[in-house]
């Protein structure tokens, strides 16, 4: 197996069928010192965790490589309208009771003016507020067990601390800038990469890493790409790394709406990663230089950097005998730090559907059919951000707000402001406690409840809700800040 392109899709890639599937596959990843990768410092989902256990690899020497720092959920500013923030968080809302989804509960004393607000029963956005951080308990019925976590990290150093892995494990890293691909006359399979030296690398099965570029799927093969600008218009993103603030870390992601789009920051152990992500149609890109240096907190570590992307996906990401993982395959904005889960599920899949004996049709059309549904769920989640907004102050907001969205997500919308229920799926991204922090957060609320609440004393109920806050609020107290959490202070 050949994977093309270093950075972390490459090395994610190469670690993870050296470690599964040693007895299937030999694997080579080629890359070049001359191409640079997109890292700008990553903020990812609790899935990475379930990456890191199945290798094998230890979270402390994988945070300290990295310089990471823990993450409870993503805090977004200004999104439904100026002055608004809410915490979409990796843990649920209350606890189900008599079968009834806590949400029904919460609703009914909301409209009666009480209960507070539903954020106070999420274990994981009191500990975000708190800036505190500990692993969530071992025991499923102590309420410090209801929530998960993630990392935030520097992109630049992940991709060597699992090239160190998988060098062990036997890949084997060859330098160097591929300057064609010869494919099969026959089947219009990829046979063989030439690189600028004169060397020729054959391989059976191809993994296209190579970002952007899709150098593979894309330019050699011409793979079809499906444009999602007409629903998602963003497509620059103005980085610049700045020095930490003083003070305690957040452990979250921020992102905070502005009048081209929204800007990300996201802190570090060494530094906070900060960029503008926005339209350029709505905004030059001068413009968005100096919205994001007037924006940061501390002081510049680099010159701003502009990234240009486009939203969609390929229309396969397996065609003939290539597999695009990562950017190569598709882009969706880091709206909800969705990349590195991209790169998971395309790897999952890979690994699932390994071709011993030859690649057949039927695990191309599944693993395909698979991506498409991750993206497909994800794109409309991200429009949700948009859609669901009464931002009027500038074109960009005026035109995302009124913008047609797609069917599947309409339906959502209506389902749950009608009935405060959320549509159920049993895979994929994205289920129940992230849209009702999205949707309540931008203030979609629902016009009623399950009727089977209405039959509690209210009095009692508050009284319940009344004794649930105060708990929570309580054992987070008792955790340690997150500088002691990540061992920087005792």
């Amino acid at each position: 197996m050949i994977v093309v392109g270093g950075g972390t899709a490459g090395w994610m890639a190469a670690s993870a069928i050296a470690r599964m599937l040693p007895h299937a596959a030999s694997v080579e990843l080629i890359e070049s010192a001359e191409i640079g990768i997109v890292g700008v410092g990553e903020a990812t989902l609790p899935h990475l965790r379930a990456y890191l256990q199945t290798l094998g690899l230890d979270e402390a020497e994988f945070m300290a490589a990295t310089h990471a720092t823990y993450k409870l959920g993503i805090e977004f500013r200004d999104f439904g309208k100026p002055g608004d923030a809410y915490l979409h968080p990796f843990g649920d809302f209350g606890r189900p009771l008599n079968d009834v989804p806590f949400l029904h509960w919460w609703l009914r004393m909301h409209a009666l003016g009480q209960g507070g607000e539903i954020a106070d029963y999420c274990v994981a956005n009191v500990m975000a507020a708190q800036k505190r951080f500990s692993p969530p308990a071992a025991d499923p019925d102590a309420l410090l067990s209801a929530y998960s976590y993630a990392y935030q990290f520097d992109a630049t150093r992940f991709g060597p601390f699992l090239r160190g892995f998988a060098e062990a494990r036997g890949v084997k890293r060859t330098e160097g800038k591929i300057v064609s691909v010869e494919r099969d006359g026959g089947t219009g399979d990829v046979v063989a990469l030439v690189l600028e030296s004169g060397t020729r690398i054959e391989g059976d099965l191809f993994v296209d890493c190579s970002g952007f570029r899709s150098l593979l799927l894309g330019d050699a093969l011409g793979e079809a790409w499906e444009d999602w600008s007409h629903w998602l218009p963003c497509d620059r993103a103005m980085a610049l790394p700045c020095a930490s603030p003083s003070g305690e870390i957040e452990p979250l992601t921020r992102a905070t709406a502005m009048p081209a789009g929204w800007r990300w920051r996201i802190p570090l152990q060494h530094r906070v990663g900060n960029g503008y992500v926005y339209s350029s149609a709505h905004l030059s890109d001068d413009a968005a230089s100096a919205a994001i240096l007037g924006a940061i907190e501390g002081e510049p570590l680099a010159d701003p950097r502009v990234l240009r992307f486009k939203a969609g996906r390929r229309k396969r990401s397996w065609s003939h005998n290539v597999i695009a993982v990562g950017l190569a395959s598709g882009f969706l904005e880091p709206l909800e730090s969705t990349s590195i889960y991209l790169v998971q599920i395309a790897i999952q899949q890979l690994v699932d559907l390994f071709p011993i004996g030859g690649i057949q049709a039927a695990d191309r059309d599944e693993f395909n059919a698979q991506v498409d549904y991750e993206y497909d769920r994800i794109r409309d989640f991200l429009i949700l951000h948009y859609h669901a907004s009464t931002r009027d102050d500038s074109d960009f907001w005026r035109d995302v707000r009124h913008m047609p969205i797609p069917d599947s997500l309409a339906d959502k919308i209506e389902l749950f402001r009608r009935a405060g229920r959320i549509q159920r799926y049993s895979r994929g991204l994205f289920f129940a406690p992230s849209w009702i922090a999205v949707l309540i957060g931008q203030g979609v609320m629902p016009q009623g409840w399950d009727q089977r609440v209405d039959t509690a004393n209210p009095h009692e109920l508050g009284q319940a809700l009344g004794r649930l806050r105060v708990q929570i609020a309580s054992d987070v107290a008792t955790l340690p800040g997150h500088r002691v959490a990540l061992g920087l202070q005792a």
